[in-house]
């Protein structure tokens, strides 16, 4: 029932105010309105005061209009009564005499005096305040929205914080804006009330003189004091919601309301409130100064600054050396040991700097992808210098390991190509690909493009060398508390599928061996649900690691195949069947899974003939795969190194789990490869 009364208050006040402007009313009941509408701009002026941020009183500009609607259909209702009977209750009536003494000349310069602070200081300062407001959140908000989207990728929060953020930013900005047409109708009132004034006293020594026939002296007496009464009546919490406007978009997100933050930064200095106190202590001395107000004030100030608590010393630099934290305890944190970093030679550091397209901005852009891409968070990148690197080159650690190492020469770009020995520069391998490349000055870039070599910039080098190491090594950056948060993510969208697998049927542990093992061959692990439904099934048969990985991978068959597709064609190498029945019969079990024992010999004509037949792919621009028996995979697997340096490796039962067209270019034996 509160709920719906609650509910229903606004609209049935803003037909209320509507009525106002037709329907006149009684004086007695005028001076409930007023008396209301009063004590309805001092409680918005306190809310005001006391919320930490504006969001807090986000319905202000709807209230603020309410409001000021409401004091013009008060300003209607008692200009009716003041020309049509000569009084409107005893609220203006008090006004017009008391406050203003009865005097028409004291009442229209109280009247002017609060015009002036409510347009000129209040209004205009707001309405300035509000424009700058709105439009700076407005450029803003593209930032904080790619600021969440940073820490939703890096795994710092979770999709219901990020909404609830996103709704914060887009909320904040639509508050602004009200707040930038809200102030619109507090300098409109300001306006209104004068209008206002000069028509009720021009009306009333019309009607006065007219209708009534007052002298000039009587009418001004009678309807101007009415008038200055009714004016003082609205002014009075005009100036109150526009001095609340001013709280409200001057305020910045606290963690106090401002009576706390005020009293605890105008205390924060002992210094100020002495230095203040001695200053009106010596205005007491000066001639015809009053000296009780001064020497009060100033002794009062000398008093609180002698009770407020100094600010801590900072200690200087012979004591820091004392003050320093734990030796033990700075020493585990050197000896941590970070999972992925960036070393940059002392000269390379102009990477690191403040534009859009920097290091630490691209190593942003390449989380998200590769967390788009595999379907896991890779943990923040720690980018530092190392006066241990030769000049102009770059080291990248994994576990404090260093797993790549590259040159990036400052003031050059990276040109690669077939024709590139009339260019300029340091001839190179390309990291990641092993092409032949020439690190070549800047200033010929144009050049080297119109020789048909593709030139790139030195961070786009080093992200790229970047992104191959992290995704050779992902399993590697894959740790038991990343699957943790991956779990958990699996169990809000579909419990079922976690609540059967863990810890029922496999631990953490394995689950985290899984995962690991599809990562270590490029296997995306975006479909959680699905791997952890297959998971669940296998597991009741074996926990064998090696099965459990199999499985995955034939749950995931069709995304396998569709990514190494030469468009809407799987280009395949078989082995020789009789190669292939030789194999099955020389796997062997091992700890680490099935493994083939063959000699060397026969090996070395495997591995040639399985490189012949991919070079005679690749030459006619093919991307193929090796295909062979479930059963075996694994194990060649092994044998052969994953791309760009090697082929992918699938079995028959994920090539056949999708519906897909074949062409098989060569067949792999013993002698050599053998066209298809």
């Amino acid at each position: 029932m509160n709920r719906n009364l609650a509910r229903l208050a606004v609209p049935v006040g803003v037909v209320g105010i509507v009525l106002l402007l037709v329907v006149p009313v009684p004086a007695p009941f005028l001076d409930v309105l007023i008396v209301c509408n009063i004590l309805l701009a001092l409680v918005i002026l306190l809310t005001s005061m006391f919320v930490k941020k504006p969001l807090d009183f986000s319905v202000f500009p709807s209230l603020l209009l309410v409001a000021t609607l409401f004091r013009l259909g008060l300003n209607v209702a008692s200009t009716r009564l003041v020309l049509g009977q000569g009084y409107a209750g005893q609220v203006i009536e008090a006004f017009g005499k008391v406050t203003v003494g009865g005097s028409m000349i004291i009442g229209a310069v109280v009247f002017l005096i609060l015009v002036v602070i409510q347009f000129i200081v209040v209004t205009k300062g707001a309405e300035r305040v509000a424009e700058v407001g709105a439009r700076f959140t407005l450029d803003a908000m593209p930032g904080k929205q790619m600021a969440i989207d940073a820490d939703l990728n890096a795994g710092l929060i979770t999709d219901v914080v990020a909404r609830q953020r996103r709704a914060e930013v887009s909320a904040e900005a639509d508050f602004y804006g009200a707040m930038d047409g809200a102030s619109k109708f507090v300098k409109g009132d300001a306006i209104a009330g004068i209008i206002i004034i000069v028509v009720n006293i021009v009306g009333g020594l019309g009607v006065g003189m007219a209708q009534r026939g007052l002298s000039i002296g009587d009418a001004l007496n009678t309807y101007s004091l009415l008038t200055m009464g009714d004016g003082l009546v609205s002014q009075i919490p005009a100036l109150l919601m526009a001095v609340s406007t001013g709280m409200i978009v001057t305020r910045s997100n606290a963690e106090a309301d401002l009576g706390q933050a005020a009293s605890s930064q105008l205390s924060q200095s002992r210094t100020a409130l002495l230095i203040t106190g001695i200053t009106a202590v010596v205005m007491a001395l000066v001639p015809g100064m009053p000296p009780l107000p001064f020497i009060g004030v100033g002794a009062a100030l000398i008093i609180t600054s002698r009770r407020i608590k100094g600010p801590e010393r900072a200690p200087d630099a012979a004591e820091e050396g004392a003050a320093e934290p734990d030796p033990n305890q700075r020493l585990m944190e050197e000896m941590r040991v970070h999972p992925l970093e960036i070393l940059l030679a002392p000269d390379l550091v102009d990477l690191v700097g403040g534009s859009a397209d920097d290091l630490l901005a691209r190593v942003k852009s390449l989380r998200h992808k590769i967390a788009m891409d595999l379907g896991v968070v890779i943990p923040p990148v720690r980018t530092r210098d190392s006066v241990e690197l030769p000049p102009s080159s770059y080291a990248i650690r994994i576990a404090g390991v260093e797993a790549g190492r590259g040159t990036a020469p400052s003031g050059k770009l990276l040109a690669l190509g077939d024709f590139l020995d009339a260019l300029p520069g340091t001839a190179v391998v390309e990291p990641v690909f092993g092409l032949a490349g020439k690190w070549i000055p800047a200033e010929i870039r144009h050049t080297a493009e119109m020789t048909g070599a593709t030139v790139i910039d030195r961070v786009s080098v080093l992200i790229t060398h970047l992104s191959s190491i992290v995704t050779a090594g992902a399993a590697r950056l894959l740790s038991r508390e990343d699957v943790r948060v991956l779990t958990e993510g699996v169990r809000a969208a579909s419990p079922a599928a976690v609540e059967e697998l863990t810890p029922a049927l496999l631990t953490l542990a394995e689950i985290h061996r899984v995962l690991q093992g599809l990562l270590a061959e490029q296997v995306p692990i975006n479909d959680l649900t699905r791997i952890y439904e297959t998971l669940s099934l296998r597991a009741k048969a074996s926990t064998d690691a090696e099965g459990l990985i199999e499985a995955a991978r034939l749950a995931l068959g069709p995304a396998l195949v569709g990514r190494l597709m030469d468009g809407d064609r799987l280009t395949v190498i078989t082995i020789e069947p009789r190669l292939e029945q030789t194999l099955v019969q020389d796997l062997r079990p091992a700890d680490a899974g099935t493994q083939l024992v063959m000699d060397q010999t026969k090996l070395d004509a495997f591995l040639t003939s399985l490189s012949s037949a991919v070079a005679a792919a690749e030459s006619a621009g093919k991307s193929p795969v090796l295909v062979c028996a479930p059963i075996l995979r694994p194990a060649v697997r092994k044998l052969i190194p994953l791309p760009p340096s090697g082929v992918p490796v699938l079995s028959y039962a994920e090539v056949t789990s999708t519906e897909v067209g074949i062409d098989t270019i060569g067949v792999v034996s013993l002698g050599a490869a053998i066209p298809a």
